[in-house]
């Protein structure tokens, strides 16, 4: 079952709530789901996985694909370090480095596709 497509006007406004600040759970899932969701459009595919816990994980990157147990790149890391990604606040090198970001397998650098929201 495919999951329910976000739509933009709704996943943007909490993007942009989140960056503002409101500190609450559901603001910050719908933001987390809807950039996942705007990665697997710029990146179909699925060779990597990228796991935002507890909100979301998507496949996404051409490649090599698999069909039981761990994908052969997987990505994880916690939501508040996805969404300063995803919007630009933070590069995927910069998370990377500082230890923010589990990263394992050949295609787990996202740097091609990011930021997916930049925000001014």
């Amino acid at each position: 079952m495919a999951a329910r497509r976000i739509p933009d006007d709704a996943g943007m406004d909490a993007v942009r709530r989140w960056e503002k600040g409101l500190d609450q759970p559901e603001v910050e899932a719908l933001a987390v789901r809807f950039t996942l969701q705007m990665l697997r459009q710029k990146a179909p595919g699925s060779s990597v996985e990228v796991r935002v816990p507890p909100w979301g994980a998507v496949q996404a990157v051409e490649g090599p694909t698999h069909t039981r147990g761990t994908p052969p790149a997987v990505v994880e890391m916690p939501p508040a370090v996805w969404l300063q990604i995803a919007t630009g606040a933070q590069t995927f090198e910069q998370a990377l480095t500082q230890g923010h970001i589990r990263a394992s397998g050949e295609r787990s650098n996202l740097s091609a596709w990011l930021p997916l929201v930049p925000l001014p």
